[in-house]
């Protein structure tokens, strides 16, 4: 399978789209009704003004709007079923069973869609954890349910005044059946345990610690004397001839007490390290200074999902995340070897999915149209995303618009006019959407946005071709002229239709533009690395 983004609700993209049993691992960081609306930060380039934002979701949920997904699944029975019925009588028809509802089919879909072999991890925080965690038992079965792990996302902060402050999420990790893919993780030691238990040292500075040689259980064919050292009571843990090797690599520790046993010496340099436990809190969380930031809400860190896609998929597997977001799941996967598929059903996250991947990975992205009839119909069913599509076409970063306060402006893309005495001078490009029919007048308002914007340019993107008025009123607007090169002038009023973005490929002409899109700071490139599976030895379900 090929790597996929796709656009859309993933409950309809996976019955649409997925098979059965194909899937790896899932990790899902779906939102958590907390009745909060959540933004995108954009960097200001100057560093003159705050960073400006714009929704990317909205976590509220009704029950108005889940009353008939309810209904479909209580009448096709079975745990998930008996599930949301206790739910409603515990909770009543509120928004809390909204989410629980919208969540129970999808994590039918995604235990549908994963292999034998495959695991689960979801994402949450103490919001509806508790709730979510009966609702994987009754998915998955609750002897399928392997950790509950706890990741220290951030420190005490100002929460805490009447309560504990809250430093954590919840990441719960199930299995379709127990034959599932595990691979132990490793931490680093600490400076304590180290300096606790690896005191001896070489010559050459090697720290190593002293280990047990004798035999757990009793060896008659180990209990041997070697160099005048008495054998353990059960006898030796290795041959005598393992033992001879060790020996003459310099592995044994002999005591001063004759009446001592040797011990091997442990290396501080050739062990893993600490196995990590079901409690994270070595993995730094996102924060304003963080390198990897893109001011999307939400974002992990990318070491995150490093760990558990190491923990559990083998190099090559196919790993799904239906709430992809930011994408860090497929930048991690593609970091590591692995196919993958990510949901999304804003145009916004796909836009900055795209743009992190950059032109490296080989993969397609499913929803989004691929002409001027999937741009229409797209417009027609949602305006607003088409908006979103439309200025990701020209890696326009999106303004937010308040109700009643449209003041001509959908996005703004800053370029860098030149350099005065070694610093940047930065301007921008003011762009605007049209879905529907313009004339001249689109064009005379656009004049006058650049002007108020203190804009250098002016960018009208339209479904419809432009008109013959239009394009006499873009062409009377002039020209913008590089302020340190007047040899490079511009349109200072710009139209492209859809097609041309589309089906012929233009772009905005201007001095080469500083993208920011939707990201706060571009993210590391994505390089692959291998990392080697095993498959957890253990009987089928």
């Amino acid at each position: 399978m090929k790597n996929t983004l796709y656009f859309g609700d993933n409950l309809d993209i996976m019955r649409r789209y997925l098979k059965d049993e194909t899937v790896d691992l899932i990790y899902l960081d779906p939102p958590f009704n907390s009745n909060a609306s959540y933004n995108v930060l954009f960097k200001e380039e100057d560093g003159t003004q705050a960073a400006s934002q714009i929704q990317a979701f909205e976590d509220t949920w009704h029950w108005h709007d889940a009353a008939e997904q309810f209904d479909e699944t209580v009448r096709a029975g079975g745990p998930v079923s008996d599930a949301l019925m206790a739910f409603q009588r515990l909770l009543g028809c509120n928004p809390m069973l909204a989410y629980l509802t919208m969540m129970a089919p999808r994590l039918v879909e995604l235990r549908r869609v994963l292999k034998p072999t495959g695991s689960l991890y979801l994402h949450c925080d103490p919001t509806a954890s508790h709730y979510l965690k009966v609702l994987l038992d009754a998915v998955f079965g609750p002897l399928n349910f392997r950790n509950e792990i706890t990741w220290k996302r951030t420190s005490g902060h100002g929460d805490a005044r009447r309560k504990y402050a809250d430093t954590t999420d919840i990441i719960f990790f199930y299995t379709k059946t127990n034959r599932y893919v595990f691979n132990v993780q490793y931490a680093p030691y600490s400076e304590s345990y180290i300096e606790t238990f690896y005191v001896h040292a070489d010559p050459d500075g090697r720290r190593w610690r002293r280990d047990n040689l004798s035999s757990p259980h009793p060896r008659p064919n180990l209990t041997y004397d070697y160099k005048g050292w008495k054998p353990p009571e059960n006898g030796w843990r290795v041959s005598q001839e393992r033992m001879a090797e060790l020996d003459a690599e310099g592995r044994l520790h002999y005591p001063k007490n004759p009446n001592g046993r040797i011990q091997l010496k442990r290396y501080l340099d050739e062990q893993p390290g600490m196995p990590v436990t079901c409690s994270w809190d070595d993995i730094p969380p996102i924060h304003a200074l963080t390198a990897e930031r893109l001011g999307y809400p939400t974002q992990k860190p990318v070491a995150l999902l490093e760990r558990i896609i190491n923990a559990s998929s083998s190099d090559g597997d196919l790993v799904l995340d239906p709430f992809c977001g930011c994408g860090t799941t497929v930048v991690a996967a593609e970091k590591l070897g692995r196919k993958w598929i990510g949901i999304d059903v804003t145009h916004l996250a796909i836009t900055l999915m795209k743009q992190r991947l950059g032109d490296g990975p080989d993969y397609e992205v499913v929803g989004e149209p691929t002409s001027v009839s999937g741009a229409e119909a797209l417009a027609q069913q949602d305006r607003h995303q088409f908006q979103l599509w439309a200025l990701g076409l020209v890696k326009a970063r999106p303004i937010e618009v308040k109700k009643g306060a449209d003041k001509g402006v959908d996005g703004r893309i800053p370029f860098n006019q030149g350099a005065i005495k070694g610093k940047d001078q930065y301007t921008h490009a003011v762009i605007q959407v049209k879905s529907g029919h313009v004339t001249s007048a689109a064009v005379r308002d656009l004049v006058g946005t650049v002007g108020r914007e203190n804009a250098a340019l002016g960018v009208l993107i339209t479904l419809q071709p432009p008109t013959k008025d239009m394009l006499n009123e873009a062409a009377s607007a002039g020209f913008y002229v590089l302020p340190y090169d007047e040899t490079k002038k511009y349109p200072r009023i710009q139209i492209l239709t859809i097609k041309d973005l589309v089906e012929e490929k233009k772009q905005i002409e201007c001095a080469p533009l500083h993208y920011t899109s939707v990201s706060y700071a571009q993210g590391p490139k994505v390089e692959r690395e291998s990392v080697a599976g095993t498959l957890f030895e253990d009987d089928e379900e």
